[in-house]
C-alpha cells in the first residue's frame, strides 16, 4: 500500500456510518431475524436480545472500532504488528469471510433474477417448483455440480461486475458512494413496504404472534445463545469488517457515538422489518386458513418460496409490494458484498504493496471462479453446507481468536486513549475491559463448542467431505499466505 493509500479517509463521518449500517443491514436481517425470534419465545426473545446487543454486541464492536483506529491496518498486519508469530491468524480470521464472499454473491444472484419476475409474478403458481426446478436446476446429487444452470450464472456474473466495480474504486468513490446511495433507499423501500403490510388484513395476527412472549422462554439457556448468535451474525461481528472501515476514520471521529449508532440503526431495522414480514405472514395466514407456524422458514424457503407465495394472493398489491421486497434483498445483498470485499483488499494491500483496484481484482477474480459451483444444479445444497460450515465453525471461532489476540494478548487499555479521545457522553473504563478480556471470549467459545457439536459433526457423509476440504482450505491457505514474504519490511 502506497503512503497515498495509507492516508485515504472517509471523507464525512456520515459516509462511514452508512458503509457501517449498509454492512451490517443484510439479507440474513430481513429473513433470519423474524425466524430466529419468533421460534425463541417471540417478544421474551427481545429480553436476551438487547441484553445481548448492550453486554456483547457493542463491546465487541468497541474492539473492531478501536483496533482499525489505532493501527489503520488490517487484521493481518494488526497480529503481525502484536507479534509476528500471530500473523497467521489474522490471515486465518479472514478465510471465513472469504468463503463466504463466495456464496452470499449467488444468493445476491438468486435476487437479482426475481426482480424482474417480480413484476409480472414470474414464479407462477407454485414458486417452490419454479425456484428449486426450473431457477436453479436443483438435485442433491453431487453429480450435479457438472451441470450450469444458465440463469443463475448470467446473473452471477452481472453482481460480480458491480460487486468489482464499486469495490474497485477508491473509498469513496466506491464503497462510500455506493453506499450513500443503496442504504437510504433500502431503508425507504423497507418502510414502504412495512407500512404497506401492516394494513393488511391479518397483520394484527402477525404482530402478536411474533411478539408475543412466552416468558418461560427466557429462563431457558438455548435463547441466549439464539439472541448471542443473532447479534453476531447481525452486526458481522467476526468478519472484521468494522475494523477495517474503522481503519479510514478522520481524528475528530466520535468512536463510541459511531459505533452504538451503528448498533441501534442495525437492531431497530431488525425489529421493524420483522413486523413487516409478520404482518405479511398474517395475511397469508387469514387469507389461506394456514397456522403461521408453518408459513415461517429460515433463509431461501421464506425470501424465494414463502413471499412469493404471499404475493401471489395479494392480487394488484402483490405487484407493488413484491419488486420492493425483492429490490430491497438485492440493495442489502450488494452493500454486504462490497463490504466483505473490504478488510480482505485492505489486508493483501498492506502485505503486497500493491493499489487497491488491483487488490479487488485479485479477490473477485479468485471468489469468482469458486462460485461457479454454486451456479450449478447441485449448488443450493452445497451452498446450503458452505453457510452452516463457515458460520458455525468459522465465524464463531473467528470471535474467540480476535478477542484472545486483541483483549487478552495486546492489551485493551492500549486502545482506550483513541476510543475516548473524542467521546463525550459515554467513556470505556475497566468494565469493559474486564468484559471483553475475560467473560466474552468465554461465552464465544461456549457457543462454538455448542454449535460445532450441533451443526458440524453429526452429519452425513457428503457433508463431511465438503466440511472436511473446507477446513483444509481454512487451514492450509493462510499458512501459504503467511509464509510468504511481505513486499514492505515494516508490515
Amino acid at each position: 500500500m502506497t503512503d497515498e493509500q495509507r492516508n485515504e479517509k472517509w471523507n464525512s463521518n456520515l459516509s462511514f456510518l452508512l458503509a457501517m449500517i449498509g454492512s451490517a443491514v443484510g439479507l440474513g436481517n430481513i429473513w433470519r431475524f423474524p425466524y430466529v425470534a419468533y421460534t425463541n419465545g417471540g417478544g421474551a426473545f427481545l429480553i436476551p436480545y438487547i441484553l445481548s446487543i448492550l453486554f456483547l454486541g457493542i463491546p465487541l464492536l468497541f474492539i473492531e472500532y478501536g483496533s482499525g483506529y489505532k493501527f489503520r491496518s488490517g487484521i493481518s498486519k494488526i497480529a503481525h504488528k502484536i507479534n509476528s508469530k500471530y500473523e497467521y491468524l489474522g490471515w486465518f480470521i479472514q478465510a471465513s469471510p472469504f468463503l463466504i464472499l463466495t456464496y452470499y454473491v449467488v444468493v445476491v444472484a438468486w435476487d437479482l433474477l426475481y426482480v424482474p419476475l417480480s413484476f409480472v409474478k414470474g414464479w407462477g403458481d407454485n414458486p417452490e417448483v419454479f425456484f428449486n426446478t426450473v431457477l436453479l436446476e436443483g438435485t442433491t446429487d453431487p453429480s450435479g455440480i457438472f451441470h450450469i444452470a444458465i440463469y443463475v450464472l448470467i446473473a452471477l456474473l452481472i453482481v460480480w461486475f458491480i460487486v468489482w466495480y464499486i469495490s474497485h474504486k477508491n473509498l469513496n468513490d466506491g464503497v462510500g458512494k455506493a453506499n450513500r446511495i443503496l442504504t437510504p433507499l433500502l431503508f425507504l423501500m423497507m418502510i414502504i413496504i412495512v407500512g404497506f403490510a401492516v394494513t393488511l388484513p391479518g397483520a394484527s395476527l402477525g404482530i402478536a404472534t411474533l411478539f408475543t412472549p412466552d416468558w418461560n422462554a427466557v429462563l431457558n439457556p438455548n435463547i441466549w445463545v439464539a439472541a448471542f448468535g443473532q447479534i453476531l451474525f447481525s452486526l458481522s461481528i467476526g468478519m472484521t469488517i468494522t475494523l477495517a472501515y474503522a481503519s479510514y476514520l478522520p481524528d475528530e471521529t466520535n468512536i463510541p457515538r459511531s459505533a452504538l449508532t451503528v448498533a441501534i440503526a442495525n437492531s431497530s431495522f431488525e425489529v421493524f422489518t420483522a413486523t413487516g414480514v409478520f404482518s405479511i405472514l398474517g395475511f397469508m395466514s387469514t387469507s389461506n386458513n394456514i397456522p403461521i407456524g408453518e408459513l415461517v422458514s429460515q433463509g431461501t424457503g421464506l425470501a424465494f418460496v414463502a413471499f412469493p407465495q404471499i404475493f401471489n394472493v395479494m392480487g394488484t398489491l402483490g405487484y407493488i409490494i413484491g419488486p420492493l421486497f425483492f429490490l430491497c434483498l438485492l440493495f442489502a445483498g450488494i452493500t454486504s458484498n462490497i463490504s466483505i470485499i473490504e478488510p480482505l483488499a485492505l489486508s493483501i494491500q498492506d502485505k503486497f504493496i500493491i493499489s487497491r483496484s488491483r487488490a479487488v481484482t485479485m479477490i473477485c477474480s479468485v471468489a469468482f471462479v469458486i462460485s461457479l459451483i454454486f451456479a450449478t444444479s447441485f449448488g443450493g445444497t452445497l451452498l446450503g453446507v458452505f453457510d452452516t460450515f463457515v458460520n458455525q465453525f468459522g465465524l464463531l471461532l473467528n470471535v474467540v481468536i480476535q478477542t484472545v489476540l486483541i483483549a487478552g494478548i495486546y492489551g485493551l487499555e492500549k486502545l482506550l486513549p483513541g476510543i475516548n479521545k473524542n467521546a463525550t457522553f459515554l467513556k470505556l473504563g475497566k468494565k469493559w475491559i474486564i468484559l471483553c478480556t475475560y467473560i466474552i471470549p468465554v461465552i464465544s467459545f461456549i457457543l462454538w463448542i455448542q454449535a460445532v457439536l450441533t451443526n458440524v459433526i453429526f452429519v452425513d457423509n457428503v457433508t463431511m467431505i465438503i466440511e472436511l476440504l473446507l477446513l483444509a482450505i481454512m487451514f492450509i491457505v493462510p499458512y501459504l499466505i503467511t509464509r510468504h514474504k511481505a513486499t514492505r519490511d515494516d508490515f
